[in-house]
Parts: C-alpha cells; structure tokens; sequence
C-alpha cells in the first residue's frame, strides 16, 4: 500500500467478526453514528472515526461509544480537509455522518462528490428528522423526535407527564439501529449490483418503525391515547412496576395467564378480579401495590428466583453488573477499568469484539493516514498547514 513505511507496523487493530474487512469512514458527531459505528466496529469492520482536532465532549476511555476503531483530526474548515476526507473514501465501502442536511454538501463530502468518485460507496446519514420535509434543518434531540413521533405520549402515569426513556428510543432504537440495518442492507444489495447508494436513516422514522405493533393495536381498537391505561404502558396491573416496603421496585411482567396465576398465587390475590377485567385494572393494580409493599425487593427476588412468572427486581446499573445471568452470559465487560456492554449480537462462527479503548481525537492520524494510503511527505505538509492533528 502507498505510504508504508518500511518497519513500521501501521496496520488496524486485529479484527475479528463478519464484518472483517469492511471500511469505514466515520464523520464524527454524538450519540446515535457513533453508537452504529461502535456496532460496525465490534462486529469487525475496520473504522477509522475522523474527528475534529480537540476532540468532542467525550473522553477517552470512557466514551465508550468510540471504542473498537481509530482516530485521525483533520480539520474540515481548512481548504484541504475535502481532499483528505474523499481520499478516504476513495478506500472505504462506508462512510456515515451525523450532520444537518447540506452541511456534508458545504464542506465538500457529501454523497454526490464522494459517490461520484467510490461508485461502490455506501453513504449513510443519520439525522433527526431526515434529509427532507419541513423539519429537516431544524435542531433536536431524542425527545423531540419521540414527541413529534406520538411515541413519547404513551410513555408515563396516567395525569402525568410523559417521562423521557433516557435517549435509548429515538437516538439509539430509532436512530442507530436502523442506520446500521441500512447500512447492511446496501451492502448486501452492493455485492449483486457493484454499486452502492445512500442510506437516510431518520430518527422520527426508526422510532416510528419501532411502534409499529402499537400503531397496529391502535387500529384494531386495543390501544387507546390515554397514557397509562393499555396493555404495555403500565395501565395493566400484570405489566407494571410496583414499590417495595425498603423502596426498592418489583418489575412484574406477566401477560400471560399461566404466569398470572403464579403471581396472584404468591400474592395471596386469589379472590382478586379476572385479568382481562379491563374495568378491574384500577383496583387489582392497587390490590398488587398493597401486596408487593408487605416486602422487601430482594425478598420478593427470592421468592420468584425459582419460579417461571416473569418477575424481576429493578436492579441499578451497578448491582445489574453483578447479576449472576449477566455475568454468566458476559453481557457486561470490564476493559481499561470502564465496564461496558460485550459486542452483541453473537454469531457462532464469527463473534465480534471489542478490539481497542477509545481513543483521543487524532491519537492515530499519522499512522492510520499512512494504512490509507497518504505518503510521509503528504502527511508532514498537511499537518504544517493545520488541516490534521497528531494528538
């Protein structure tokens, strides 16, 4: 390759995964592109993250989101950095940015330029409220994706306000989950037709996407708009949290009746009404509330430790990384003294991993310049002029 210097190893991380050789190029950005990215990453696919010189909010190595890939600064206002930036991309089968729309245009690597020169380039964009349609240029976060998405309505007490699910919905299900299906879904489609095409992954489409079933029982009359009084959102009394008599919590989830019947059992609620007494609901929930306050919550974890019921305590992230089946499973990790969730999903033949910390913004710009073909001499004149930085 270009721009190898002899004795000098400027080769990736040891990858492993079914993505191995699969290159990426990353604009970085927050929350949902990265979090596809560390997906891509840890399931194999060679990233090289191009951040700003300085970095962003996160911090290395607890940014967890830029672990498994390697991190060259080039400074995109600078006259060069589209030279830099599309060179990569001459290379890669990816490339995924997290800007506004036009944003990528102005600064010279958006997917007309950059397909025009990569034919087989997979361009992905992940925005909010997409690259079109009235809302596209404005600003907004998981929350206003999940308001304006009728998601963030249902979730929440009934006569209270719709509470917030962390930025799990829209950023991470909504967002970086639908991106990264796209992006695999280009790619299969690339090895039958040899090109590649551009993949517009919106929040207010993904999370839309994920409450499909809920837009289905709408339909069918099995969901109403009243907060807190379906099915799933906390309105039936054998699919809700319940506060124990230390303040602990009791996730009780059982829908069906054969589990239902093991949680009345060990309640005392046998003369309690019918499950599917929708009328009844009101009463029966403050029935198990009273119930469920009689204990502790590890008390109640031990009587439902050996029965099949679909109950659970509400664990802190803390005590959840030493629950016995997560860490049977693996599930959660410890690297560089930061625990963190294990490359998921697995696969039997070719498993994921987690290939190396997170890095610093342009901890590897030279060496990794170099694995993508940009000689010393070139490297040297773009660093003097400030359009990369060597951290």
């Amino acid at each position: 390759m270009a721009g190898r210097v002899a004795g000098v190893d400027h080769a990736a991380p040891p990858r492993s995964g079914p993505l191995t050789g699969v290159r990426v190029v990353e604009l970085a950005g927050l929350g949902p592109a990265p979090h596809a990215c560390m997906v891509l990453a840890d399931l194999g696919a060679d990233v090289l993250r191009v951040d700003r010189p300085g970095g962003g909010p996160g911090v290395a190595p607890y940014d967890v989101l830029t672990r498994s890939r390697r991190s060259v600064a080039v400074d995109l206002k600078r006259p060069g950095a589209a030279e830099v930036v599309l060179r990569l991309t001459d290379r890669a089968d990816v490339l995924v940015e997290g800007l506004r729309p036009g944003v990528a245009e102005r600064l010279g690597v958006g997917p007309g330029t950059a397909t025009a020169r990569n034919a087989r380039l997979v361009y992905a964009r992940m925005t909010g409220w997409g690259q079109d349609g009235p809302l596209a240029a404005r600003a907004g976060h998981d929350l206003d994706y999940l308001a304006v998405s009728g998601a963030l309505s249902t979730i929440g007490e009934p006569g209270g306000p719709p509470v917030p699910p962390l930025n799990l919905v829209a950023d991470f299900g909504g967002g970086s989950m639908l991106l990264v299906a796209g992006v695999l879904a280009a790619l299969v489609e690339r090895a039958t037709s040899g090109r590649g095409q551009v993949v517009d992954a919106a929040m207010v489409d993904g999370v839309s996407t994920l409450m499909a079933m809920t837009w289905g029982m709408r339909a069918g009359g099995a969901w109403q708009d009243a907060r807190g009084s379906n099915l799933l959102d906390g309105g039936a009394p054998f699919y809700a949290t319940y506060e124990c008599a230390d303040g602990g919590w009791l996730a009780v989830g059982a829908i069906e009746p054969q589990f239902w019947a093991v949680v009345v059992e060990q309640l005392g609620l046998q003369d309690a009404p019918e499950q599917s007494d929708v009328a009844q609901w009101p009463q029966l929930q403050r029935r198990v509330a009273e119930a469920v306050a009689r204990r502790t919550r590890d008390e109640w974890a031990a009587v439902f430790a050996p029965l099949d019921a679909c109950v659970a305590p509400v664990l802190t992230l803390g005590e959840a990384a030493e629950h016995p089946h997560l860490q049977a499973r693996g599930t959660l990790v410890e690297r560089d003294g930061v625990v963190q969730p294990a490359p998921a999903p697995r696969l039997s033949r070719t498993p994921g991993a987690i290939s190396g910390p997170p890095a610093a913004a342009g901890e590897h710009t030279r060496t990794a310049l170099q694995d993508w073909g940009f000689t010393p001499g070139e490297l040297a004149a773009l660093e003097q002029d400030g359009t990369v930085v060597q951290a």
